[in-house]
C-alpha cells in the first residue's frame, strides 16, 4: 500500500515507547514490529538518554533470556541507536507532568523536544492523554490504520 506524503512527513520523526519497541522484538511478525518497520522506512526513532536508557534496562532482564538470545538484543539495540534522531531533554520540560504514572513522562518530554507528531504507545496511562495539543498519542494498531494498513 502507498502511504501519502503528508503521512510520510507525519512519521518522519517518531517516539516509540519500550513496550512497543520490546513487542517488536519479541514477535517479529506481529502488529509492533510492522509498525516500526514502517516508521523506519518513512523515517526515524527518536529517543533522549532517558528513554533509550529505559530500552537498554529493559531488554536485558533476564525474563527474556527464553525469547531474546543476547546476539538479537545486541542488533536491537544496535539498529534502535543507530539511526535514530536523538535529543535533550531541557530541565524545563523535564520538570513538566502530564502521565498519571509520572515515569511515563519521559517519552512525552522526548516527544515535545523533538517537535514530533507521533507518539506510539500501547501504555493506557499516555494513551488517555491523546491528543496532547499538536502529539497524537497512538496505539501500533492505530498508528498502522493512519499509515493505510
Amino acid at each position: 500500500m502507498k502511504v501519502s506524503q503528508v503521512t510520510a512527513q507525519t512519521y518522519a520523526r517518531v517516539v516509540i515507547d519500550t513496550n512497543v519497541l520490546l513487542s517488536a522484538a519479541l514477535s517479529p511478525n506481529g502488529v509492533a514490529a510492522t509498525l516500526v518497520d514502517c516508521v523506519l522506512e518513512f523515517g526515524s526513532l527518536v529517543f533522549s538518554n532517558a528513554t533509550f536508557s529505559e530500552l537498554e534496562a529493559r531488554i536485558w532482564l533476564p525474563k527474556f533470556d527464553r525469547y531474546l538470545p543476547m546476539e538479537r538484543r545486541r542488533r536491537v539495540l544496535h539498529e534502535a541507536s543507530a539511526g535514530a534522531f536523538w535529543v535533550e531533554v531541557t530541565a524545563g520540560t523535564a520538570s513538566r507532568s502530564y502521565s498519571r504514572d509520572t515515569a511515563d513522562d519521559v517519552f512525552v518530554h522526548t516527544a515535545i523536544e523533538a517537535k514530533t507528531t507521533r507518539l506510539i504507545t500501547g501504555d493506557n496511562d499516555l494513551l488517555c492523554l491523546h491528543p496532547l495539543g499538536d502529539l497524537q498519542i497512538l496505539s501500533p494498531r492505530a498508528a498502522l490504520e493512519e499509515l493505510g494498513f
